[in-house]
């Protein structure tokens, strides 16, 4: 009897460790991209498939890209777990994008101190204004009928297009979790803001918790709403489980910030001026592909303006067009010029949260001037020297006829012998100059009176 007892236990003890609850706890702090959207996609999977009860999404954001915050509310739509966004710890905030995200969960929590809102969406890339909002701000407590206030300045086509469309994004988003919908909107209207307590009162977010453990604490036994089901939270003694970013993540958290891609792009096209200007090194031309293609593959991940990349392609082009034709510097100092415009305003601040530094900026432009006048301009004047040693040196060159031949003979050049071969019979002591070189045997021409002359 204790034996089968004994077995007993030892069957259902896995069992019981298999029933465990768990909760993945996701982190993003930085600004949204695809990185991020990619992040969160492998975390939900990855809780789903270790049955976690809760995902809690760690959110500090200053926003981001529109088409990497819609793939990131997709996904929680359609998770089969409750999703928790946390703006956490104290001091966060989930801005523009992170204000849809907190409306899209199934539970948006803030910590003491932290604050949302500001989500009106921004025109970049051509036919925009960096940092210009989307519409003109409508008045306090406008009825939320998606029409526009009257206004001196009327928006484009386009800006209306991109304002209504956010309006009624988070319209529908905040419909959907029962959240205070007229505030959405009005985060999209006006830019407006509110602190964690704030939020509460209003009902635009559903708990304010000290931390994880604290909102676990406040979420046990809550009902929502989970792809058309209703599931009741249940984290009680649930083990909080990390799902840190992996190698691939942390890589494309990596490139995508505004400051590396700058450089990897300009890596790029050195290595790629450098290998065309001096063919046969091919490490330049290797690392510098791989470099400018890592920049570009980071530059369309970031909402950068054609007009800073256009500007930044231009100084460039500067720069290599001072090397062939020297203006006295002219070139060189417009080069100057465009790059350091062109890498300030390429990536838009106001919708990812950060962008290039001057400083990095000045110092990357000086690296340029210097590296493309200096070694790509030294590299181009080598190959303009005339060739001073080998076969081809001998071509041009001048001699004079050993002995009268018809056909082939012999001349002395360059202080050496050769076979020589001329179309027109030659005399001993004739001078002649080479034309061409074939093997070992050099083809002449006589020199007329006025080149004997020189």
């Amino acid at each position: 009897m204790p034996l089968l007892v004994l077995v007993l236990l030892l069957w259902l003890a896995p069992a019981a460790g298999a029933s465990a609850t768990t909760v993945t706890v996701l982190t993003i702090d930085g600004a949204i991209s695809p990185a991020s959207a990619d992040y969160l996609a492998r975390g939900l999977k990855r809780a789903a498939d270790s049955g976690s009860r809760l995902v809690v999404l760690k959110l500090d954001t200053p926003g981001g890209l529109d088409t990497a915050m819609r793939d990131m509310i997709k996904d929680i739509l359609a998770s089969p777990i409750p999703v928790a966004t946390f703006v956490s710890p104290g001091g966060a905030r989930a801005a523009s994008a992170g204000t849809y995200l907190l409306y899209a969960s199934h539970v948006a929590a803030m910590a003491p101190g932290t604050n949302l809102g500001a989500a009106s969406p921004v025109q970049i890339g051509i036919g925009g204004h960096e940092n210009e909002p989307a519409a003109p701000p409508a008045p306090a407590g406008s009825v939320p009928d998606g029409t526009l206030p009257a206004s001196s300045s009327q928006p484009s086509t386009m800006t209306l297009k991109q304002f209504h469309d956010a309006s009624a994004y988070i319209r529908s988003l905040a419909q959907l979790r029962g959240r205070n919908a007229d505030w959405a909107e009005r985060a999209v209207r006006e830019a407006v803001s509110l602190s964690a307590d704030d939020a509460l009162k209003v009902h635009v977010v559903d708990l304010v918790a000290t931390d994880v453990s604290d909102l676990l604490a406040r979420v046990q036994g809550r009902r929502v709403s989970v792809n058309g089901s209703t599931v009741t939270i249940d984290v009680a003694g649930a083990e909080i489980v990390p799902f840190a970013p992996d190698w691939r993540t942390r890589l494309l958290l990596a490139i995508a910030s505004p400051s590396l891609a700058l450089v990897l792009m300009m890596l790029g096209v050195y290595g790629l001026l450098f290998e065309f200007a001096s063919p046969g090194y091919v490490l330049p031309g290797v690392v510098g592909a791989i470099c400018l293609l890592l920049g570009l593959f980071a530059l369309q991940m970031l909402p950068f303006t054609y007009a800073g990349l256009g500007l930044i392609l231009l100084g460039i082009a500067f720069f290599v067009a001072e090397v062939f034709v020297p203006l006295s510097g002219a070139l060189a100092v417009g080069g100057l010029v465009a790059f350091v415009i062109g890498a300030t305003i390429l990536i838009d601040t106001e919708a990812l949260g950060e962008g290039v530094s001057l400083p990095l900026v000045l110092t990357i432009a000086g690296a340029s001037a210097l590296f493309i006048l200096v070694v790509v301009g030294m590299a181009v004047k080598a190959r303009r020297q005339p060739v001073v040693s080998g076969a081809e040196e001998l071509t041009g060159r001048r001699g004079e006829v050993l002995a009268d031949f018809t056909g082939e003979g012999w001349a002395t050049i360059h202080g050496e012998t050769w076979r020589v071969r001329s179309a027109v019979p030659l005399t001993g002591g004739q001078p002649v100059r080479v034309t061409r070189i074939e093997g070992l045997t050099l083809d002449v021409e006589p020199l007329t009176p006025l080149e004997r002359n020189t």
